[in-house]
């Protein structure tokens, strides 16, 4: 009885991985993710490694999730596999503030966000 088990949501040479509640603005997060879009992801490890950007440590950990689920779940092959796509999305908004002169307020929005790397398979052309 049971059950169906669900569909797969990407296709079966591709793994994927999810991060949510990034302290960040998107904005900024999708400068990070678009310096490693559809590169191999021995190169995109290395980009992250060495990047100044604060959130980049964070996209890494994501990343190297991606790699992991795509090896352990999905038996793909991690010499070949690239970025394929890395998107970003808003989350929630922390509002803070801070008293203005003359009765104001002064309004501080503190963005989250989250981002979603998906890995595909490739085999090199020779």
């Amino acid at each position: 009885m049971g059950k169906e088990k669900n569909p797969r949501r990407v296709a079966e040479n591709e793994a994927m991985a999810k991060t949510r509640m990034l302290r960040t603005s998107p904005q900024k997060l999708n400068l990070v993710a678009a310096m490693i879009r559809g590169k191999k992801v021995e190169k995109a490890l290395t980009d992250l490694t060495f990047s100044n950007k604060r959130i980049a440590a964070d996209v890494k950990k994501c990343l190297q999730s991606a790699i992991a689920n795509a090896e352990n779940n999905h038996n793909l092959d991690v010499d070949e596999l690239i970025v394929a796509e890395a998107w970003v999305g808003k989350n929630l908004v922390m509002k803070r503030g801070r008293p203005r002169a003359r009765g104001r307020f002064g309004k501080i929005m503190k963005p989250f966000s989250e981002i979603t790397i998906k890995v595909r398979q490739v085999e090199e052309q020779v």
